[in-house]
């Protein structure tokens, strides 16, 4: 395995001598095989080599038990080590962000700061072959744009100095084999095993079966994100050069313009990629989460048609309109009311809402994945039939560990729900009125711990 990683790093020009290299290290067989590997090589490159570690406080004694074991081999090795704990729970509930998007966060956070302090060069990852296999597969899987279809770096600029992952032409079985073959024995996060978090249902269910059929998948995947990567690097440099020579900016208020001809005389790939330029510069980067594939295609859609002076809406109160040979994005002050909307939600069925976004209902016997667009309870615990409506004056909801409840109003102002999409946000109530989900912020009720083969889920997609 040494000498494939080496001629890995080599080719893609991962490493020079003479340099400060600091390797992230959990505890895993990933990291630890990294770690060691780097050690291996320490003398002959004259690096010199720093373990950093973070104890996200997620699992208790267990986690400070993987900082402990992490300073503990760096002795054994000789390997100067900087470890810290943060507070993941803390930092998440102050910032209404998901524990995995708070723990990246603050780990991010502290590489960084140690990237300046110590003047590094590099830091490296024990991200493997497989973990770029599943990579690319949930991008596959929820994106519908090409442009995010390459998977992790090889390398990429970090706070100074470049992140680099030379273990991504290898598989995790071979790190495995490595620990054991150097008799490391890394810690092993029971977590793992659990289908309930997105990666890991893709590296137990999934990965397995295409493997079976294509034993050095890891490679090809690997070849596949590296040409993307490089065709999206040239597309984006052409596409800035469109931006510069089609599209007319202005400030206040601010609008982009351009001539429909010479927008469409280029190719498609380019006009696409020009669309989201666009959009990152009217929303300051600052992209809506209801902003999808489907507004692009109704903006393609209405440059090929013929008909003049059409509009379009699009989240925040973005307008499209199309004057003869132009198209002008500009603003729209919001209105201070917007119409009521409320539907019944059939289970089994589904509701269109008036973003353009749908909400399914359907009957579950066993758990899927869960996450912030999707909601699950049992069919005992509510009134049917659901409704799916916008916020009346005086909502309140409740969930479990609030004592009392919380007017809707404040859950918009602390999660940092802008005023203007306040009034569209879609809420599902039962039949009794009560409020079981506020979509993608709040739910009424846990994941259910009981065996039942009478769960409803809902998705909003």
């Amino acid at each position: 395995m040494k000498d494939v990683v080496t001629d890995f790093i080599k080719k893609h020009q991962l490493l020079l001598p003479d340099t400060t290299v600091l390797v992230a290290v959990s505890g895993g067989p990933d990291s630890m095989a990294l770690l060691h590997f780097f050690k291996s090589i320490q003398v002959e490159w004259n690096l010199r080599l720093i373990a950093l570690s973070v104890d996200h406080q997620l699992r208790g004694e267990e986690s400070k038990e993987d900082l402990e074991y992490v300073e503990k081999m760096c002795q054994e090795w000789d390997i100067e080590f900087i470890g810290t704990s943060v507070d993941v729970m803390g930092y998440k509930k102050n910032e209404h962000i998901g524990t995995q998007i708070a723990a990246r966060k603050l780990r991010y956070d502290f590489f960084a700061d140690q990237m300046k302090h110590l003047q590094a060069d590099y830091l490296a990852f024990g991200h493997h072959g497989d973990d770029q296999a599943e990579t690319m597969l949930m991008k596959m899987v929820r994106s519908a744009d090409s442009r995010f279809f390459s998977g992790m770096p090889v390398k990429r600029e970090f706070a100074g100095g470049v992140i680099i992952r030379p273990l991504l032409c290898v598989t995790k079985k071979e790190l495995e084999n490595y620990c054991q073959i150097n008799g490391i024995v890394p810690r092993i996060d029971p977590s793992n095993a659990s289908v309930d978090y997105t990666r890991n249902f893709y590296r137990i269910k999934v990965l397995p079966l295409l493997k079976s059929k294509n034993g050095n998948l890891h490679k090809t995947i690997q070849h596949l994100s590296e040409s993307l990567e490089a065709d999206e690097d040239f597309l984006q440099l052409e596409a800035k050069k469109m931006f510069k020579e089609v599209v007319q900016l202005e400030g206040n208020p601010i609008t982009a313009t351009f001539k429909i001809d010479d927008f469409v005389s280029r190719a498609s790939a380019l006009q696409r990629r020009v669309y989201h330029l666009i959009l990152k510069y009217l929303y300051h980067n600052d992209l809506p989460k209801d902003l999808s594939y489907v507004h692009e295609e109704q903006l393609l859609s209405l440059l090929a048609k013929d008909k003049r002076n059409v509009q379009i809406d699009f989240p925040r109160h973005l307008k499209v309109e199309k004057a003869y040979n132009k198209l002008i994005f500009y603003f729209q002050e919001a209105e201070k009311k917007l119409p009521n909307f409320h539907e019944v939600l059939n289970v089994p069925g589904e509701v269109l809402l008036p973003n353009g976004n749908k909400l399914i209902a359907r009957y579950q016997h066993e758990f899927t994945s869960q996450n912030e667009n999707t909601y699950i309870c049992l069919q005992s615990d509510i009134m049917l039939p659901l409704h799916i409506r916008t916020r009346r004056d005086g909502d309140r909801m409740s969930w479990k560990g609030l004592n009392g409840s919380k007017k809707l109003k404040d859950i918009f102002i602390d999660a940092k729900i802008p005023i203007q999409d306040r009034n569209s946000w879609p809420i599902v109530t039962d039949n009794n009125g009560d409020i079981l989900w506020l979509v993608g912020l709040k739910k009424r009720d846990p994941i259910p711990n009981q065996k039942s083969s009478s769960y409803i889920q809902l998705y909003y997609e």
